[in-house]
């Protein structure tokens, strides 16, 4: 992990210097003093994403915290298209000898293509799926919304968290789940804003229910588990509850916890004639989960990548990286997020919330 940490940062720093150059090439015929402005700016928004996570255990004025991490995760994605634009105006001089302007040229493709990618991201897609299960449910039909990857903090504020409960009310779910990673980096900025607030309306008879991710981990687990316990929703670690209906609900700790426990293990608490959904962050292993005769597992964590060519990453890492797959005896969801982390752009992929409406074929 350290290894692909420092290839990521290695990675980062390379295409900002090259992005740097070509910048101060375009700008030879500026004055030193405008040259040596844009170059201190540069690099300070180039970095501002990056010192805010070191921070984020500090309290800074929300409006502080929120500029320096939201304009470094503009800066992020703007980098990796900047450098491919030019890399495409580069080779396109190769052909083309007497072009001029080369940089405004990738430029306004690259903004063009942010544009796009924040109105895509700010309009998720909601996916209905209906789920037959050979077992029997009390009362009929459940409507189960599933939710991940929301990342509330400075990304994801309290005035989107608003705008995301009032989604999942609106498709009136008799349960909610919550495939992890709820929290961002820290606490701070949610407390700070009070999102525990907008958690508290979020409605569902049969209950909310949500699993710990690797972001749950990094903000420090167990404070995250005090602070939703002044919200509807109830964490699961490893446990299991079972719904009035019927239906079983498997929570799994997330990875980050080495010691949590097998999907076997936990099964061993269920009736395997009744239905079982199992909630579980990061979607390895879900050949496993298949053949241990669950009936529904929902997962996140992947994002599928957030933005191309990102995506073609994770789909070849993950055994299914997003989206819904029957498998021969289990029915799969990936989410590629409700929300997202850091860079507030979707390019190639689509954020989501997916709607179960799940009925018995047994015969009673």
């Amino acid at each position: 992990m350290k290894v692909f940490f420092i290839a990521i940062i290695g990675a980062y720093i390379a295409g900002n210097t090259y992005v740097f150059i070509r910048t101060m090439q375009m700008m030879q015929s500026c004055g030193v003093w405008w040259r040596m402005l844009v170059g201190v700016a540069f690099w300070t928004v180039a970095f501002s994403m990056i010192i805010s996570m070191f921070l984020r255990g500090v309290e800074l004025p929300i409006a502080v915290q929120k500029a320096m991490f939201n304009i470094g995760a503009v800066w992020m994605v703007f980098t990796l298209y900047m450098v491919l634009a030019l890399m495409a105006v580069d080779i396109a001089k190769i052909f083309i000898p007497t072009m001029r302007g080369g940089y405004l040229y990738a430029l306004g493709v690259t903004t063009l293509l942010l544009a796009y990618g924040y109105y895509n991201y700010r309009h998720p897609k909601i996916v209905n799926l209906e789920i037959a299960i050979d077992k029997p449910i009390t009362g009929g039909n459940t409507r189960v919304v599933a939710v991940s990857d929301i990342h509330l903090g400075n990304g994801t504020d309290k005035r989107a968290l608003q705008r995301y409960v009032e989604m999942i009310n609106s498709q009136q779910p008799d349960a909610i789940i919550i495939g992890g990673d709820l929290i961002d980096n820290s606490l701070t900025p949610v407390r700070q804003q009070r999102m525990e607030e907008e958690l508290r309306k979020l409605q569902a008879p049969q209950g909310i229910y949500m699993v710990a991710g690797n972001h749950e981990y990094i903000s420090r687990i167990d404070e995250c588990e005090k602070f939703l316990q002044h919200t509807p929703i109830q964490l699961l670690r490893d446990s299991v509850v079972t719904l009035t209906n019927g239906i079983q609900i498997v929570g799994r700790d997330d990875r980050s916890n080495r010691d949590r426990l097998s999907l076997s293990q936990l099964l061993c608490n269920t009736d395997a004639a009744k239905p079982i959904i199992v909630i579980d962050h990061q979607p390895y292993n879900i050949a496993e989960a298949n053949a241990a005769g669950i009936d529904l597992q929902f997962s996140g964590h992947t994002h599928r990548g957030q933005v191309w060519p990102l995506n073609l990453l994770t789909d070849y890492i993950y055994e299914q990286s997003h989206g819904y797959r029957k498998w021969s005896k289990a029915h799969i969801y990936v989410s590629s997020g409700l929300s997202l982390w850091g860079p507030p752009f979707r390019i190639g992929t689509n954020s989501d919330m997916v709607v179960f409406d799940i009925k018995s074929t047994a015969k009673e």
